[in-house]
């Protein structure tokens, strides 16, 4: 009969930190020089599956999606098959995502430094270049160190430099954000963690 090798398993479309990224295990019983290939299609073009160059013939069983979807928001889903020494698998499809909808966002870094009497915050997200045009947001929070009680500061464009007035303020205070995204809701990802300067008495 026809000789086969097992398939991928556990094929999975995931986002973490900004990317969609198929992951999967190799399938019980395959050799060690086993690589793979994956493939994806949109809700919108069924059965167009579309290459992936970037994830032909790899060794890893984990593949970068986010620059490779054909649209941002239309639900995709991937496959992937194993090949070796001229044999292949059958192909293993993931669920469909979608990456405007499902992606999981990773806390911003957050780059703070003073000025007069202005505590100065830019943030950076570690998004690909592809996902870049997107709205990003960030909230910031602000509170003295040891306090519980923080003040907010919401929906902040992500390339928007934000000028905090230290003017009634001194003592240890820190700062720390989140990423945001508006979809059907608000989405968050945790915040980052808390960065804190020393603001002088002034006057």
């Amino acid at each position: 009969g026809d000789a086969h090798l097992p398939p991928p398993q556990n094929v999975t479309l995931l986002s973490k930190d900004f990317d969609m990224i198929l992951t999967w295990m190799p399938g019980e019983g395959s050799p060690p020089d086993v690589t793979y290939t994956v493939k994806c299609e949109s809700q919108d073009r069924m059965g167009k599956w579309i290459k992936v160059p970037h994830c032909k013939n790899i060794p890893s069983t984990s593949c970068n999606l986010t620059c490779a979807l054909p649209n941002l928001f239309i639900k995709v889903r991937a496959r992937v098959k194993a090949i070796s020494r001229g044999l292949q698998s059958r192909w293993v499809e993931s669920e469909f995502k979608e990456y405007h909808l499902d992606v999981e966002l990773g806390p911003p870094v957050l780059d703070v430094s003073l000025k007069e009497t202005l505590i100065l915050v830019n943030v950076s997200f570690p998004v690909a270049t592809c996902v870049e045009s997107l709205h990003w947001m960030y909230d910031l929070d602000l509170w003295e160190a040891g306090s519980e009680k923080k003040k907010r500061y919401e929906n902040i464009f992500r390339k928007n430099t934000m000028k905090l007035d230290t003017t009634a303020l001194s003592g240890n205070y820190c700062l720390s954000a989140r990423s945001s995204v508006q979809n059907i809701y608000f989405k968050h990802s945790k915040f980052s963690r808390p960065v804190c300067v020393l603001l002088n008495h002034r006057g």
